[in-house]
């Protein structure tokens, strides 16, 4: 299936995973798909995010992160030991150090600043069948760069009433952003995270998503599970540290789902 959606595209899929709401899941869904994705296909995963958690979750040492997004960003170059090996073969990681932080204010004397992440990306691109963005939790320039890049967005959302508040935000500024400056962009998918079967809050705000925004939604849901959390304490994504638990299950058919979304 996954060669067949390659073998169709006409450009390479490009994919921003935001929320503006931090702990929404974002960051282990960024990287667990890229991992199951890298099973077939050369996938990049660019951590945009100053905290640097994707690529902590991946098992970089904080020290091999010298040069990363924020060399990319400001210097528009690619340079030697930009783009690191992932934990998978066919995975390939730009990561994220403190200094992404400072981005946010030496962009504000750029000019076309929202642009600065899709020029360089124009130099890469062409390698890979995918790339996965994980952005900040916030819609500053970083995202926005994210945004403008893009072909597609993949909104995590945790199934809680306030995350619905949240949602509807990105929602506006993604119909800005489509307005003004990339009229390509697109929620490919809504995933709903941190699902507890057990709590009837979290089926009634899955049944809310679903009413509001459609087919966007994705069929599978993430449900709480402890394994998450401990896999990336190990530098693992779910899918390697605990193959067989809950959470990896439900990636792996999230992924599978989310390839008919790529195109």
């Amino acid at each position: 299936m996954l060669s067949e959606v390659a073998s169709e595209k006409t450009t390479t899929p490009i994919l921003a995973v935001a929320n503006q709401k931090g702990g929404v899941g974002k960051t282990t869904t960024a990287i667990n798909l890229a991992t199951i994705l890298a099973k077939e296909k050369k996938i990049l995963l660019i951590d945009l995010d100053s905290q640097g958690n994707s690529s902590t979750a991946l098992g970089i040492d904080y020290n091999d992160r010298k040069l990363g997004t924020y060399q990319f960003l400001i210097n528009g170059e690619v340079k030697e030991g930009l783009i690191k090996k992932g934990i998978v073969h066919n995975l390939s990681l730009i990561t994220a150090d403190a200094n992404l932080a400072g981005a946010e204010l030496e962009l504000i004397e750029f000019k076309k600043r929202e642009f600065r992440l899709k020029k360089a990306l124009s130099l890469i691109k062409d390698a890979y069948d995918l790339i996965l963005i994980d952005c900040p939790p916030s819609l500053g320039i970083l995202t926005l760069n994210a945004l403008v890049a893009a072909n597609g967005l993949i909104v995590p959302l945790q199934c809680e009433f306030l995350a619905l508040e949240g949602i509807s935000h990105l929602v506006k500024t993604v119909g800005h952003i489509q307005k003004s400056l990339n009229p390509n962009l697109e929620i490919k998918a809504i995933v709903l995270t941190m699902y507890d079967k057990r709590n009837k809050l979290s089926e009634l705000v899955a049944e809310d998503t679903r009413s509001f925004f459609g087919k966007k939604v994705c069929e599978t849901v993430i449900p709480r599970n402890v394994r998450i959390s401990e896999a990336q304490s190990y530098g693992k994504p779910i899918t390697l540290y605990d193959p067989k638990s809950s959470g990896a299950l439900a990636y792996i058919s999230l992924a599978e789902e989310l390839l008919q979304r790529f195109c």
